[in-house]
């Protein structure tokens, strides 16, 4: 069965960090739709006084944040000891756990651009207090997959199965995460109609990051899309769906992952699962207790 479309998103500009532009795709108040996903924001501009005051010491608990850079640089530092500069066409993969201050300072490229986004994934109870943990993947450690008719994809996480080409199946470098994400960034060339299949029960979306096209609807008959840049496709439950590209080519990010089905607390940069597990992570941050692998 064909996934259908749910809902369609365009997010909203809004300030963040220390004064970095941005626009937030989703965020709190849809983040239960993209259960187990909580918030997506696209930084690209080429305005370096729009990111440049970047994303200064700050903690997080209980997600994952994966931050993919399409041009330019960003440093990292945080409490594992972690110090570094993610640069263009690599992602960056950050388990809080249990606790984890970092600080991220995009820099942009020598023209003054930077293009990224920062994805942000929940953890389950279970593992919210798991020892956090920090995986800088490097673009040429991202496997790009050739497929029919021109269709290429970069496997960031996730297994792109029945591929056909010699190797079968392609994963990405990504691995061991709660969720079993699926995250992949797709060109379809102009004209040309792709499909892909989906886990059935995984929420699924794709978001616009160049060009334009068509996201046909469900078996149902249900309507198509037309989507463009800046857009994003929240799909309905089934085994695959279905793209089209307009006169001119069409990348996406797609994303897909395993619901949690549990309640969620969320203040600011914490995401537990009751008022009192917030407070308490505050309170050790105040206390000085919160950070407890690394150096608080």
């Amino acid at each position: 069965m064909r996934r259908s479309i749910q809902h369609v998103f365009q997010g909203e500009p809004l300030t963040e960090g220390a004064g970095v532009r941005l626009r937030r795709v989703f965020g709190y108040y849809e983040a239960p739709m993209f259960d187990p996903f909580l918030l997506l924001d696209d930084f690209r501009s080429d305005t370096p006084e729009d990111f440049v005051q970047g994303f200064p010491w700050h903690p997080h608990r209980g997600i994952e944040t994966i931050t993919y850079v399409l041009r330019g640089d960003v440093e990292h530092g945080d409490s594992l000891g972690n110090a570094g500069v993610i640069s263009s066409g690599d992602v960056q993969w950050m388990t809080a756990g249990s606790g984890i201050v970092h600080q991220e300072m995009p820099k942009g490229d020598a023209h003054g651009s930077m293009h990224g986004f920062q994805l942000w994934a929940n953890l389950p109870a279970a593992q919210k207090m798991m020892d956090p943990r920090y995986r800088g993947v490097t673009a040429a450690e991202i496997p790009t997959v050739q497929l029919p008719d021109g269709v290429t994809a970069k496997v960031i996480a996730g297994t792109l199965q029945d591929v056909r080409s010699e190797v079968g199946s392609v994963s990405g470098p990504v691995r061991d995460v709660v969720i079993s994400p699926e995250y992949l960034d797709v060109s379809v060339p102009a004209e040309v109609v792709f499909e892909h299949r989906t886990v059935r029960g995984h929420t699924t979306f794709v978001y616009v990051i160049g060009g334009s096209g068509e996201v046909l609807g469900g078996d149902t008959g249900a309507p198509s899309v037309v989507v463009r840049d800046r857009m994003l496709v929240l799909f309905g439950d089934g085994d695959s769906f279905i793209v089209r590209a307009s006169a001119e080519p069409l990348r996406f990010l797609l994303v897909s992952g395993a619901p949690l089905n549990e309640p969620v607390a969320w203040r600011g940069p914490i995401v537990m699962n009751t008022d009192d597990e917030i407070r308490l992570a505050f309170e050790e941050y105040r206390n000085g207790t919160f950070v407890k692998v690394g150096k608080p």
